[in-house]
């Protein structure tokens, strides 16, 4: 099914975007993740990245041209794909809206650009430089945020940079930085507090100016007239694109980051260069992880020998806050649920209930996985986990058995070429599954050090929502945890997850002789409506001969 592509509010004041350059023609074919365009916005040219992937079908705004935000800017599908219902559909909107912004004291009768009449309408009636900064989207499925921490205060001076607030989605903690300078005047969603998207977040301007019109036209109406219009979006992912403000931001530090390092400056986030200082740490001795090597939050945290004393001081705290309870006494805690446990209990749900799953189950030997890991980790700077190896397998599985690697669509069954591996992580607030990108293009040592570097974005909270889309397939393992057998709920659009249990050493029978052996149990889940049983033990036969002779995968 054709996805329309819309015109993405990259900045917060943006209100149209100039598309700089197409990087995509008409007839490639799109990943996710793959740079459609350069758009200029009202504060910078910004790469901008497909959430979804198909074949591009049309473009509908050329290289120069401007246009509003949420007019048709490209269709992505499959190739061949009839697209006249939504170039029908599209074009006038898209005109619609174009004429609206053209006329600014006519602007009210489009449905598609009512957010934007109401913000030009409400800028009018604002003292001049003061801002109202709305809650960003900062994910494609993001629906509303919370601020888990704000890292300036009313009556802080802002420079454009600098980092606003700490705001949790459904997939990560994320740092909002402000496009504007001036002084915090007004913050609209205190710590802790949840908000739907263009709710009002802030309002930054000269310092003493008079806010009280940006109050009360802009905190309820503003926010209630943004949740009525959400479904004017074609469908999801068509809305996707405006969830791009922050995903985009690293994208235009990278930019900074390949000119810094001509220039010879060090790259840092506002926020890192601020820790740096108040630790006394030289920025030159911090090894960055952000986009193109940025020095981030995390790594001025990680660079700080004080891992002991934090432990010792959270330990203390978690004491001091213990609750004394008298015997017989009833007690309990309501803790508020995250917006990743929420999008998980949502997502989980809808995967049970909606694909008919079962599950198969085969032991695997492991002795000689075990010897041949041994031999690969004596290698030097070498190190491959068993986690790593049953990716592998598993990627290479997929390749032979493709009934496997797809995605159940109603009326079309999606078969991907491509093996895009997920990696179930735990966190603190619930689960996230980073995903490895051509897995059986890569060697062991190379998934190894991919999983290795999601794994730690994903405890630190820094995953991008470009690297948690996009799998193919998925992997749980609790046997580091000494679970011997389990089985997983499918994490969609997947067809099949695979859950894999703990190497338990017991007796086993070989050449007719009782031994001491190490298995494995591993747990198929499949989707009924595009893998048959007999097509899933196929698939865990070829998956248990690469585990239990590691060598045929180096074939």
């Amino acid at each position: 099914m054709a996805i329309v592509v819309n015109m993405p509010r990259l900045s917060d004041t943006m209100e149209e975007g100039t598309v700089a350059k197409w990087l995509k023609q008409v007839g490639d074919v799109i990943s996710e993740g793959d740079i459609l365009a350069e758009i200029e916005t009202d504060k910078a040219t910004m790469e901008f990245e497909s959430f979804n992937e198909g074949t591009l079908l049309h473009i509908g705004i050329q290289e120069g041209d401007a246009a509003p935000v949420d007019a048709l800017l490209a269709i992505i599908g499959e190739k061949g794909e009839d697209i006249s219902a939504l170039l029908s559909g599209g074009a006038p909107a898209a005109q619609e809206a174009s004429e609206a912004s053209a006329a600014e004291a006519a602007v009210s009768a489009a449905e598609v650009t009512a957010p934007v009449v109401v913000a030009t309408a409400t800028a009018t009636a604002l003292p001049e430089g003061v801002i109202v900064v709305n809650m960003p989207r900062l994910s494609d499925t993001m629906e509303e945020g919370t601020v888990a921490t704000w890292l300036k205060k009313v009556g802080d001076v802002i420079e454009e940079g600098d980092i606003l607030a700490e705001i949790e989605t459904d997939k990560a903690t994320m740092e909002f930085e402000s496009f504007n300078a001036g002084t915090l005047l007004h913050i609209g969603i205190g710590e802790g507090e949840a908000a739907p998207v263009d709710s009002l977040l802030a309002i930054i301007g000269p310092k003493g100016a008079d806010i009280s019109a940006a109050l009360n036209p802009v905190a309820a109406p503003v926010a209630a007239k943004t949740v009525a219009t959400a479904p004017v979006a074609v469908n999801d992912a068509a809305a996707a694109p405006v969830a791009t403000p922050t995903p985009k931001a690293p994208v235009a530090d990278a930019t900074a980051v390949n000119a810094s390092v001509q220039t010879g400056r060090i790259f840092a986030s506002p926020l890192a260069k601020k820790l740096a200082k108040e630790k006394g740490i030289s920025l030159s001795e911090v090894k960055g992880t952000g986009e193109q090597g940025r020095i981030v939050k995390i790594d001025i945290e990680r660079f700080t020998p004080a891992a002991a004393q934090s432990i010792a001081t959270t330990s203390a705290t978690a004491s001091a806050q213990a609750p004394v309870m008298a015997a017989g006494e009833e007690h309990y805690t309501e803790v508020k649920n995250s917006q990743m446990r929420k999008v998980i209990a949502k997502r989980l749900g809808e995967s049970k209930f909606s694909a008919p799953h079962y599950n198969l189950t085969v032991e695997v030997a492991m002795d000689n996985a075990m010897a041949s890991r041994a031999q690969i980790n004596s290698l030097p700077d070498t190190k491959v986990s068993f986690n790593d190896m049953v990716l592998k397998a598993s990627a290479m599985a997929l390749k032979k058995h493709p009934q496997v690697n797809t995605t159940w669509q109603g009326d079309t069954t999606r078969f991907n070429s491509h093996v895009h591996m997920g990696v179930a992580v735990a966190v603190p607030d619930g689960l996230v599954v980073p995903v490895v990108r051509f897995a059986d293009q890569q060697s062991l040592s190379q998934i190894g050090a991919a999983v290795k570097d999601l794994a730690g974005k994903a405890r630190d909270k820094k995953l991008t929502p470009a690297e948690m889309e996009g799998s193919t397939f998925t992997v749980s393992n609790l046997g580091m945890f000494g679970i011997q057998e389990f089985t997983s709920i499918i994490n969609q659009p997947n067809s099949a997850i695979l859950s894999v249990g703990a190497i338990v050493q017991k007796p086993v029978v070989k050449e007719g002789a009782i031994v001491v052996g190490n298995t494995m149990k591993i747990t198929l889940a499949c989707d009924h409506r595009t893998v048959d049983g007999a097509t899933a033990a196929a698939f865990l036969q070829t998956l248990q001969a690469f585990l239990e002779n590691p060598v045929t995968m180096l074939a």
